[in-house]
């Protein structure tokens, strides 16, 4: 009789412990979110880059009389200054609730470099007076016949200039559009080195006025070298986003604005006053430059958040 009443009580508590499970809810398993990547952009950096120049040149080369004072010729124009460009880059960011600014300096090799041509016209091969046959720059001849009479000959001449170097110093400002991509602008100081090359060729015709014969011919020519550091200012703008741990890569674009590199020199051209002329030149240089570069970053990677 014991054995049976537990047995009872065994197969009830049983059915109690069943039932009771029968009524709890089911365990529910859900997978772990997934982690936040955050990336500190605040650190310095370094790196390298490679890319294109688009420059300009507005440049102007005057012929001027020293003795009369006056301007014999003026010409004006403008001529591209293309090339590959390269170098490194250094900074430092800052980054407080997703907005970066920074510091950065960068120095460049440049292959840049384009010519503009000019020219002093000749006299009036035609003309009957010596003004007529003068050239604007040299003297012509008059004889008192044909062909004693020749007019002044046209100097021609070239202006080649090459930006050998530049650098900048920018403050850098943007926003994360994702926690690893960065758009920013920048702007600040710029200086390079620009070399002037300006060469003229010609010729003098020297001897008496106003007889037949006489006469000689005397071809010239000449050229003068001048290297400037100018200090300017440039914007621009530029993207950055994280491609492995601490390295990133940007594409940024800078306008240049060098200012004005200038020079003068005295040539072999003999005027109608008796002088020589002096060549000066006048050139406004600016540069549109377009460039690609991976920067390392020495501390802050990316962390992922549970």
């Amino acid at each position: 009789m014991k054995r049976i009443f537990v047995g009872v009580f065994a197969l009830t508590s049983a059915l109690a412990t069943s039932a009771l499970a029968a009524d709890l809810p089911a365990k529910v398993y859900t997978k772990a979110p997934p982690p936040v990547v955050v990336y500190d952009w605040t650190g310095f950096y370094a790196g390298v880059n490679v890319g294109y120049s688009w420059g300009r040149s507005s440049s102007t080369d005057t012929f001027f009389d020293p003795t009369a004072g006056t301007i014999l010729s003026a010409t004006s124009g403008k001529f591209d200054m293309n090339g590959a460009i390269g170098g490194g880059q250094i900074g430092y960011n800052w980054e407080w609730n997703r907005v970066v600014f920074g510091l950065e300096a960068d120095i460049q090799a440049s292959g840049q470099k384009g010519d503009g041509p000019f020219s002093c016209a000749g006299g009036n091969p035609a003309g009957i007076t010596l003004a007529a046959l003068n050239g604007a720059c040299t003297v012509g001849h008059i004889g008192d016949t044909t062909p004693f009479n020749i007019a002044g000959f046209p100097v021609t001449g070239d202006l080649v200039e090459k930006l050998d170097w530049f650098g900048t110093v920018r403050g850098r400002l943007g926003g994360t559009i994702t926690p690893t991509v960065l758009l920013y602008a920048t702007g600040g100081l710029a200086y390079g080195d620009v070399k002037t090359t300006d060469t003229i060729s010609g010729t003098n015709i020297v001897g008496p006025q106003g007889v037949n014969g006489g006469t000689t011919l005397i071809p010239f020519a000449a050229s003068f070298g001048n290297s400037s550091t100018r200090v300017g200012w440039t914007v621009g703008a530029g993207i950055e986003g994280v491609i492995s741990g601490n390295w990133t890569a940007k594409l940024e674009y800078l306008y240049m604005d060098l200012g004005s590199v200038s020079g003068t020199f005295v040539t072999p051209i003999i005027t109608p006053s008796g002088a020589f002329a002096t060549l000066s030149y006048n050139s406004h240089v600016t540069d549109n430059i377009l460039r690609v570069g991976v920067n390392y970053k020495f501390s802050g990677p990316v962390v992922a958040r549970y």
